[in-house]
């Protein structure tokens, strides 16, 4: 067909429809961008490595979406790479993402740091239970940074207050050996781990990888 034909046709088209079926277009193609983002942000998970060994977390970007890309942010910055775990409360949860804690000289911060910055609570309705991973935060909802928890058993208390934001899909035995570690008094509470319970690093993998 012709140029001049072509033009004729589109020329006879109402402008009107023109822009809705622009409009359209355009809105199938944010959907599809949408989609496609989001099973990339599905479909990678974290391995945390520690000195008593590995777990592996799936995310729930669906329910907190900055708190997870914050999360992998810090991880493949290698910010928690030789943190620990300082906070250990039998049966409750293990606590640590304090960049504090790679310098012992500095054991008596462990529990006040961050990565400079502060980010926005996500509270969503996922209920807090064993393996459960969550932002750790003071008084004021939106003082998260890089601590996290995760839950040794339930912990509904919890719900629509911290955010959740994945869940522990392998290493329950792990999770069990942290929480078993015999704890001594400090801050105001029997917390402190007697021995050094260290994150060696945390790795973001693709999450087939290590499904199954």
């Amino acid at each position: 067909m012709a140029v001049e034909q072509m033009c004729g046709k589109i020329s006879n088209i109402p402008m009107r429809i023109l822009l809705l079926s622009c409009v359209a277009l355009l809105g199938a193609l944010v959907t599809a961008a949408n989609a496609e983002e989001k099973a990339l942000m599905n479909n990678e998970a974290a391995v945390i490595k520690t000195s008593e060994g590995d777990m592996v977390i799936e995310f729930w970007p669906d329910v907190a979406p900055n708190t997870v890309e914050n999360f992998k942010k810090l991880a493949k910055q290698g910010f928690y790479n030789g943190t620990a775990f300082h906070r250990i409360i039998k049966g409750f949860m293990i606590q640590g993402g304090d960049p504090l804690t790679k310098d012992p000289a500095q054991e008596a911060r462990w529990g006040t740091g961050d990565p400079g910055y502060k980010i926005k609570a996500e509270f969503n309705s996922r209920p807090h239970q064993r393996g459960v991973i969550s932002m750790a935060r003071s008084n004021d909802p939106d003082s998260a940074g890089s601590q996290f928890f995760i839950c040794l058993g339930n912990a509904t208390f919890l719900d629509g207050k911290y955010t959740a934001f994945g869940k522990l899909i392998k290493g329950d035995d792990v999770l069990g050996r942290i929480g078993d570690t015999p704890v001594k008094s400090g801050g105001g509470e029997a917390s402190k781990p007697v021995k050094r319970i260290e994150v060696k690093s945390v790795e973001i993998v693709p999450l087939d990888s290590v499904k199954g």
